[in-house]
């Protein structure tokens, strides 16, 4: 895609340039010099480095802070494939190629977007050329390590989050039926009021294979069915 024959009767034609940013996290978003701005810097760096072969930065910012790489549900990443499709840029640069995606799927639909629109993707950190089959393989291959990394990223996450609940420790959302949690430390306490509701289902499980509970069968106690009804069906006394 990348092509420096950029001459239209014999003159230099203007490229149209937009860089996109990302960040998978919000920390350090509030900072006045953030991740954000250093890939737009290196990126508008590179931009006007090319400047004689007619490359010139679009005012505008494709910016999409705290998002993952692995989804395309981002403003920023929308708003550029529109005004992509709309012919309003011609190339597209980047400060490494998993700040456009870490999803190889993804990737490959939005190159196939690219090559339709005859735009030209440009990493800077990363050399290559997507003329040829070698290019496109290559990568092929940074990309597939890309959503690698992001897969393990996110194993390691919930197996960190399983050994804390192992633990007893408080992991966020909800306290599940029969405990309260303790947000100072970071703790599941028992709740003692609802234990017995607790002790009801699993015994009910256990005799009949369901957590269905028939009018009549639960105990007189002051539980809210908001705290429980989203995890089992029961159905209460009228």
């Amino acid at each position: 895609m990348l092509n420096n024959n950029n001459t239209q009767n014999g003159q230099r034609k203007t490229l149209r340039c937009a860089s996109y940013t990302r960040k998978s996290h919000e920390e350090g978003l509030d900072q006045e010099f953030n991740s954000l701005d250093a890939q737009k810097e290196a990126a508008e760096a590179y931009i006007e480095s090319q400047k004689l072969q007619g490359w010139k930065a679009i005012p505008y910012r494709y910016d999409d802070g705290g998002i993952s790489g692995g989804t395309m549900e981002r403003p920023a990443l929308q708003r550029l494939l529109a005004d992509i499709d709309a012919g309003k840029i011609d190339v597209i640069v980047v400060y490494k190629i998993d700040r456009l995606s870490r999803s190889l799927l993804d990737f490959m639909k939005m190159i196939e977007l690219f090559n339709e629109k005859e735009v030209s993707f440009v990493s800077v950190t990363q050399h290559f050329s997507t003329t040829d089959s070698t290019g496109r393989m290559f990568l092929g291959i940074l990309i597939t390590f890309a959503q690698h990394e992001r897969e393990v990223i996110g194993e390691r996450i919930r197996d960190k989050v399983a050994a804390a609940k192992r633990r007893g420790k408080y992991c966020g959302g909800p306290a599940a039926l029969g405990y309260d949690v303790d947000r100072e430390n970071k703790k599941l306490l028992f709740n003692q009021s609802e234990a017995p509701l607790v002790k009801l289902i699993f015994r009910r499980y256990t005799q009949v294979g369901s957590v269905l509970i028939r009018p009549g069968a639960l105990p007189n106690m002051s539980v809210s069915p908001s705290r429980f009804s989203f995890r089992f069906r029961i159905i209460f006394p009228t």
